[in-house]
């Protein structure tokens, strides 16, 4: 059963010149578009190999086209796709005489939503979808399969199936409250709730995987002038993303790369040198270095060996409590070793940027910092929404627990409710048309 009544469509390849150009139709006129097009019937599920025409038999381009009747198909509306050739004008003109015939042009993510709407997939699915396009190391793309292939969705929707049959069985004591037999200890409610609470706790440390592998780590190098921070972000990507001299104050922009440990995504931007400073140029670079040391997860702040040991005073106080790594650089000028030492409120790695020593050091120290574990073969990739309601539902199931304790029985089905409603948001059991909105708009065109 379809929701929508409009005909979408959509360029559903990549953007410029390439062999072969894709449109996808969906919706009720898909197929009478198609014929109009095609000046023939299309058979389900069969290539048909043909010209193409537009509104006054002009041939467009020649090549197959393809009908997925509904529901049978990704959204399970009628679905006709068009493969031409990958020039832009041709699949401009395809794209135009399909409007022309009564489409209208596909919202980011529409084809998906349509397909969530029409319970062909749940909406931790839709999302994989978009996690398995964006997925940029392999790991990261296995998670996605395993999300899309409803791997996740099942272990919620068993857990869901077990909240909900607990919240049933104590709404029915609840009838029967002037009954002698004490039905909420005689069915050990309290050891059904400690298995839920263990159960999500796992989930809950697979998602927390899943995110890390998914978001990665936004690190920001900082440090004063001529510290060695470009000769750090240049180890750590090992390439020379960063101009490197001996001047000091050689870097007054942000500069960014993404490097992957393990498959885990670690964002590092290289900031200006902190100091006072009355060029104007160097006071931009130096509000944007606050900026960025403000938003990211860790901080690496770089100082000289020969200065013993480092100032945190010039990071900007505002980060307060932020994690910070302190980097003792230029070792090989001071003939030390690499090592790590733990204080109280922060690590500080002896490194030298130059030589590569104590690089795979930081590496290693940073992947454990964002808590990934590379060998764990259960991980689901899992967006911050999925964290925040696992966490939710676990906060009921401890506050049904307390209920519980004081033999409140409308508490802890009413808590136990709010559980469900939780952890089948993630799913999309209950969601909120702003919710759906939120997940589909960062959708790519065509999906």
């Amino acid at each position: 059963m379809t929701t929508s009544i409009a005909t979408i469509c959509s360029l559903a390849t990549a953007i410029g010149q390439s062999g072969i150009g894709i449109v996808r139709i969906s919706g009720p006129l898909a197929l009478d578009i198609a014929k109009k097009i095609l000046l023939t019937e299309l058979k389900p599920r069969y290539s048909f190999y043909g010209v193409f025409n537009d509104a006054n038999r002009n041939t467009i381009d020649k090549g197959v086209a393809i009908y997925f009747p509904g529901p049978n198909s990704y959204t399970g509306e009628d679905v006709v796709e068009f493969h031409g050739h990958g020039g832009m004008s041709v699949l401009k003109s395809l794209i135009e005489v399909i409007v022309f015939f009564g489409a209208r042009l596909a919202e980011p993510g529409e084809f998906t939503k349509r397909a969530f709407l029409n319970g062909k997939m749940d909406l931790v699915q839709a999302e994989a979808v978009q996690d398995l396009i964006q997925s940029s190391s392999e790991q990261s793309a296995l998670s996605a399969v395993r999300s899309l292939t409803g791997e996740f969705s099942e272990k919620i929707n068993l857990l869901l199936a077990d909240l909900i049959a607990l919240r049933v069985f104590i709404e029915a004591t609840i009838d029967f409250s002037d009954e002698e037999i004490d039905f909420l200890e005689s069915h050990e409610v309290s050891t059904k709730l400690a298995t839920l609470k263990d159960l999500l706790t796992n989930i809950l440390e697979n998602a927390t995987q899943g995110a890390i592998l998914r978001d990665g780590l936004h690190v920001a190098i900082a440090g004063k002038p001529n510290a060695g921070k470009s000769s750090l972000l240049n180890a750590l990507t090992k390439q020379p993303s960063a101009i490197v001299t001996d001047i000091a104050g050689t870097t007054r922009d942000i500069l960014k790369e993404t490097i992957h440990i393990n498959g885990m995504p670690l964002h590092i931007i290289d900031t200006a040198g902190l100091h006072n400073s009355d060029d104007i140029i160097e006071q931009e670079g130096i509000r944007r270095a606050h900026i960025e040391i403000n938003n990211a997860d860790v901080v690496l702040l770089v100082y000289d060996a020969i200065d013993k040991s480092p100032d945190l005073s010039i990071l900007p106080s505002e980060i307060q409590a932020k994690p910070v790594i302190c980097i003792k650089n230029k070792i090989d000028l001071v003939k030390e070793k690499s090592k790590i030492t733990k204080f109280d409120s922060y690590s500080d790695i002896s490194l030298s940027a130059k030589t590569n020593a104590g690089v795979d050091m930081l590496k290693k120290l940073l992947s454990e910092f964002a808590g990934f574990k590379p060998d764990s073969d259960s991980v689901f990739l899992a967006r911050k929404r999925h964290i925040l309601a696992i966490e939710r539902t676990l906060e009921y199931i401890n506050s049904a627990e307390d209920q519980l304790k004081g033999g409140a029985s409308e508490l802890v089905a009413e808590d136990l409710r709010q559980a469900g409603m939780s952890l089948g948001a993630i799913t999309g059991e209950f969601s909120s048309d702003d919710l759906l909105g939120e997940i589909f708009s960062s959708f790519c065109i065509g999906k």
